[in-house]
């Protein structure tokens, strides 16, 4: 890989993981109009470290909250217990299905035009989910069953272009919570996805016995973890101000870009 493929893709990689839009949707788009090659499994593993560590980083003190109560120390509640111990339910799901679909979405779906039509259709859903239903619940009313849902609902993260974070803000939008929420929950959900993901990338790169060029996988995993917390802040921030609405928006028109390649 050449310096600023690694720059474009680690950047992308990072400010897309924690978007409702599809990161793998801007990855194949980027390298489809720079011609560039697969970036490889050890490329995979760096970035999938660098969104771990930006999401580990920006709520380091919700999963301190989470841990402590079962350690009988800190400042943690029953509360918060019961959080944790559902986004640790919620995530089984999504890691039984990877670990057993993986090879075959990899090898069956991933494909421009199935990634232009999820990018459309999940984006719709999203859209519908957001503009149809109440939006009064918040985090402290995440209860096991809500939770489960999302987790189960993230199951179709797998196909490419559905968008993980995507997907479990639209359940968490049609069990009545509002954007912060459906978002922080997604996020703080992603944490066992990745660490699952990135854990069984390293597993290949041991089998396959791939070569690693430290420098390449470190600056691939600086610059993903930067954009990754950036992006995670200030999306948390527009929620506020802009709502959902823009993101949708753009997600139906890059799934249209995409949609156009194929032609």
């Amino acid at each position: 890989m050449t310096l600023i493929q690694i720059i474009v893709l680690s950047l992308i990689q990072g400010l897309t993981e924690f978007l409702p839009v599809s990161s793998s949707a801007h990855l194949i788009l980027g390298s489809k109009v720079f011609s560039w090659p697969d970036q490889g499994l050890v490329f995979d593993v760096a970035t999938h470290l660098g969104t771990l560590l930006a999401v580990l980083v920006y709520f380091r003190r919700d999963l301190w909250d989470m841990l402590t109560p079962w350690f009988g120390a800190g400042k943690g509640d029953e509360e918060s217990r019961k959080l944790g111990l559902t986004l640790i339910v919620a995530s089984i799901p999504a890691i039984i299905a990877g670990a057993l679909l993986h090879g075959w979405v990899e090898s069956a779906l991933r494909d421009v035009r199935v990634i232009a039509i999820s990018t459309i259709g999940f984006g719709l859903l999203l859209w519908w989910a957001d503009a149809r239903f109440a939006r009064g619940k918040q985090l402290a009313d995440m209860n096991m069953k809500s939770g489960v849902l999302i987790g189960l609902a993230q199951m179709l993260a797998l196909v490419p272009g559905t968008s993980r974070s995507g997907i479990t803000m639209t359940m968490a939008r049609m069990l009545g919570f509002n954007t912060d929420t459906a978002a922080r929950f997604s996020f703080l959900l992603s944490i066992p996805v990745i660490a699952a993901a990135g854990a069984y990338g390293v597993l290949r790169v041991l089998m396959h016995d791939a070569p690693i060029d430290w420098f390449q996988f470190s600056l691939a995993t600086l610059l993903s973890a930067l954009a990754g917390w950036l992006c995670i802040a200030a999306f948390l921030a527009l929620l506020k101000r802009v709502g959902l609405l823009p993101f949708i928006i753009y997600r139906l028109v890059l799934g249209m870009a995409l949609l156009w390649l194929t032609i």
